[in-house]
């Protein structure tokens, strides 16, 4: 009998969730912030949604991932809710508008 080897755990559950942190690593080597101050505020992010529930690394953990990111792109001025809000509704349309199957592409004028 042949020993076949293990595959080894995925690093995420979920696409977005390695979506997310590789920007948050991207932002970060790009300058726009230090680790240090990432990992404050994004432990402050856990702590306070920690006391509604269980963070297991999955959608929880991550919803938090991103909106940890995004009030720290806010606060330094690098976008704001408003500017969000128009990039998810133009995501959404975008989405809504694609055939099953399809890549789904972003238009230049939401950009």
């Amino acid at each position: 009998m042949t020993d076949t080897p293990q595959r080894p755990e995925p690093a995420f559950e979920a696409p977005w969730h390695a979506q997310a942190f590789a920007l948050a690593v991207h932002l970060n080597e790009s300058g726009l912030f230090t680790w240090p101050e990432w990992v404050e505020r994004f432990s402050a992010g856990l702590r306070q949604a920690g006391l509604s529930r269980e963070l297991n690394g999955g959608d929880d953990y991550f919803t938090v991932w991103l909106a940890t990111l995004q009030r720290l792109m806010a606060d330094q001025g690098h976008t704001d809710a408003d500017e969000v809000e128009r990039i998810r509704q133009g995501w959404a349309e975008a989405y809504l508008s694609t055939p099953h199957g399809a890549p789904v592409h972003l238009p230049d004028d939401v950009i």
